[in-house]
């Protein structure tokens, strides 16, 4: 179980307990906080709540997260791009399209289910809905994903995550011709207010979010960055590009509806680097872009003459 503590601040007075509080995860919905009230997993200054609690600024709201419902993941034989695997940890190439593990509605054709087919001896700290998945990258964003075979290496993972030691490099494609060859974006992500489908850079009830930038390459209305992430908050580069003017190219959630003929977002997580958990060594792994992204580039470079 997880254990989460929200401060209320003064723009949330009077607003429903369920309503906040399924701001804070993109995964929860606001039937599935109602139900983790009415279970005694939800209190506010340390008291039991009913659903229809309004909050008060400064209200401490202790939530803890039940583990997933048990559910049997069924195996899926699948063609996947393992870049390296060892008795401990195992490196993934995520294709576009493939949704990273099991979730509400969306039980098959994931990438667990690939993995359970491919190696039975997967980490369980994450529950039976993300074995073995220490960190995860959208469905429409491709490369490189490290996977945990057994709970040493899962924690020892999680571990450098939380240490900001490992190394995340993306690509990505976005629009407008940036004019700095480099920079940091250092606003704090959490849930869109007028939209819980989506993340913003906001104040309130949010997390620190840091990504680094460097420009590669520049065409016509359009620029080839290259992204590291010093933090990993959901859509975290996605929305720091958008934070900034220049969204990411084929973007269904923050870019324009006008854009670059590619079926997702034009990211990649290209490069992964972290100590390995038993050897304590130092990996480092790389992915060269999917060839919907390098068709994009040539077609901007011939544009360019």
């Amino acid at each position: 179980m997880e254990h989460i503590e929200v401060n209320i601040e003064e723009e949330q007075q009077s607003e429903r307990i369920d309503k906040v509080i399924a701001s804070v995860d993109p995964g929860w919905s606001r039937s599935q906080v109602q139900n983790w009230v009415k279970d005694g997993n939800i209190t506010v200054n340390g008291k039991q709540i009913k659903t229809n609690y309004k909050v008060s600024a400064g209200d401490v709201v202790s939530i803890t997260v039940p583990d997933p419902t048990p559910l049997d993941v069924i195996p899926e034989e699948m063609d996947l791009d393992i870049v390296y695997e060892d008795h401990d940890v195992l490196v993934v190439n995520k294709p576009r399209g493939m949704v990273v593990h099991p979730a509400s509605g969306n039980y098959t054709g994931t990438l667990v289910n690939g993995l359970m087919a491919h190696c039975k001896d997967l980490s369980g700290i994450n529950g039976v809905l993300r074995p073995g998945i220490v960190h995860r990258i959208d469905k429409d964003t491709t490369g490189l994903l490290m996977v945990a075979k057994n709970d040493m290496a899962h924690e020892s993972l999680v571990n450098q995550l939380k240490a900001k030691t490992t190394k995340r490099k993306y690509k990505a494609i976005v629009h407008g011709v940036m004019p700095h060859d480099r920079g940091t974006i250092d606003a704090p992500i959490g849930r869109d207010k007028s939209d819980r489908q989506k993340m913003t850079v906001t104040d309130e009830n949010s997390r620190d979010a840091v990504t680094h930038f460097n420009v590669l390459e520049r065409f016509d209305g359009y620029t080839l960055v290259e992204c590291q992430l010093e933090t990993g908050r959901t859509h975290q580069i996605r929305v720091h590009m958008k934070y900034i003017g220049f969204p990411l190219a084929g973007d269904p959630k923050y870019g324009p509806k006008k854009t670059l003929d590619i079926n997702g977002q034009a990211l990649h997580a290209g490069v992964l680097g972290f100590q390995h958990p038993r050897r304590d060594t130092y990996m480092e792994f790389e992915a060269p872009l999917p060839q919907d992204m390098e068709d994009l580039l040539d077609k901007l470079r011939r544009k360019m003459g």
